[in-house]
């Protein structure tokens, strides 16, 4: 399989997937203002910022992501045209480091999961118990795309590797 290819259709797929950080975003957005429109008792009341400060958080995750990887896709052209065995190599390194990155995410996220249950568990006020249920819901989030995310950049490097040992066999 054609390299360009196969890194356009990485990019073209975590694009794609960085519009459920707006999605989620949107919905969170939209709870902070329900809540502030229509909340009567203390808890809900004490969801309107944690709420807006998750849909702010995964907003700007998702656009930053999303300009990001749309950007990419130009600039995996420019850099197989202007030298393919380079950019072949540079996305061989890249892949693999955004891997042992993903490994950091997915072991501290569960912790801060743990954290903001405990949270929820022994400090018994409407505000904490907001924090701690909406940075669960985010974090949430945050695992279901990362990890489909992770997958894919992993099938990505992969795929990236079966070429470079072609490569090799035909020399």
């Amino acid at each position: 399989m054609d390299v360009l290819k196969l890194a356009t259709e990485w990019a073209k797929s975590e694009v794609f997937s960085t519009r459920f950080f707006i999605f989620f975003a949107v919905l969170f957005l939209i709870a902070s203002t329900g809540f502030w429109q229509l909340a009567k008792t203390d808890l809900a009341k004490a969801y309107i910022i944690p709420t807006l400060i998750a849909g702010l958080l995964l907003m700007s995750i998702g656009l930053g992501l999303f300009y990001t990887n749309k950007s990419r896709i130009t600039q995996f052209e420019k850099a197989y045209h202007t030298n393919a065995t380079s950019f072949f190599s540079s996305e061989i390194e890249r892949s693999e480091s955004t891997l042992k990155e993903y490994t950091v995410v997915f072991k501290v996220v569960p912790s801060l999961i743990i954290v903001a249950a405990l949270l929820i568990l022994f400090i018994n006020t409407p505000t904490w118990r907001a924090i701690g249920i909406t940075s669960i819901a985010l974090l949430t989030v945050i695992l279901l795309v990362d990890g489909t995310a992770y997958s894919r950049i992993e099938s990505y490097n992969k795929e990236l590797k079966l070429i470079a040992i072609e490569n090799e066999t035909k020399k």
